[in-house]
């Protein structure tokens, strides 16, 4: 069955309207306006609404590029550039320096509340004394602080410097530390840790449908997921673990991920698969990519 995850105790963040192309967001204290291609909708606020509310504007390069990737912000007066976000949720207490890039972003994606929650309460539940977890193309850590955060010895792998000093910085303000950071092509290091017959009992990857590698190593979702995957494979622990797979690219939808995950795993056990959403004050679900996750805990 296809499940939707929604992160509904998120208190800190709420999508307040969604439409034409775009998301009015609220982090915190601040407000913001940003493009999102899969709200093809009419929003339900006027434009003159959104532009009052919104503390923060993205204005893109490109006028026809939907996606809206590059760009720059327009911010009202008196407004930061910097600002920190709470996440608290079933004794999982993280923070998150926020941020605004010029690629639209602001440094948290979050609809992956949900899967923090199940990284958090599946950690708690490993019975193997040293919890060993792998966070794969790791952005600003949020599954590698949940992790930390119930006791896990946690990997985080990006390929982008500036990005893993991000993460430091959010393990720093939500009390934790220890979190081993590896700036690498994320396949390169998996293959590695294969070589040398290590096991995790977790792994979390959220691949880009693009990238380089810290040495330019090229990454084409369509070309090395499935490698990736196989290379997981050797890596996770068989007689207890965890696995989450999220994806973005449109061109992979549940069904995919599920035949994916079955034909390289072998038709794990618990196998979940579905879509990760944001529902807005209005009751617009907007998507935003699909996961597989499944798990083998000892009992």
């Amino acid at each position: 069955m296809i499940q939707s995850l929604n992160p509904k105790n998120f208190s800190d963040y709420e999508l307040i309207d969604s439409g034409n192309y775009k998301k009015l967001e609220r982090f915190g204290t601040i407000i913001t306006s940003r493009p999102e291609p899969q709200a093809i909708w009419d929003s339900s606020l006027p434009e003159t609404e959104w532009n009052r509310l919104a503390h923060a504007t993205f204005k893109k390069e490109k006028q026809h590029d939907l996606n809206g990737e590059r760009g720059e912000w327009v911010l009202k007066k008196g407004i930061e550039q910097n600002w920190n976000l709470n996440y608290h949720h079933n004794g999982l207490n993280i923070t998150f320096r926020l941020g605004f890039s010029s690629f639209k972003h602001v440094g948290i994606f979050p609809e992956q509340g949900a899967n923090w929650d199940f990284i958090y309460e599946h950690v708690k539940k490993i019975k193997t004394p040293e919890k060993k977890v792998l966070n794969l193309f790791a952005y600003t850590g949020g599954a590698s602080l949940a992790a930390k955060a119930a006791g896990a010895d946690i990997i985080h792998v990006d390929s982008i410097k500036q990005v893993v000093s991000w993460a430091r910085a959010n393990m720093e303000l939500s009390k934790l530390n220890d979190i081993r950071w590896v700036i690498e092509d994320a396949l390169k290091f998996v293959k590695r840790e294969a070589k040398r017959g290590k096991f995790y009992q977790g792994i979390m990857l959220d691949p880009p449908s693009y990238g380089h590698g810290a040495a330019g190593e090229k990454w084409v979702i369509e070309e090395h997921l499935s490698e990736m995957l196989k290379t997981c494979k050797e890596i996770l622990d068989p007689k207890e673990h965890f696995f989450i797979l999220n994806l973005y690219s449109t061109g992979f939808s549940p069904l995919v991920i599920e035949t994916l995950i079955n034909n390289i795993f072998e038709s794990p056990k618990n196998l979940s698969i579905g879509s990760l959403y944001l529902e807005d004050s209005f009751s617009k679900k907007l998507p935003m990519g699909n996961f597989g996750r499944f798990t083998n805990l000892v009992k």
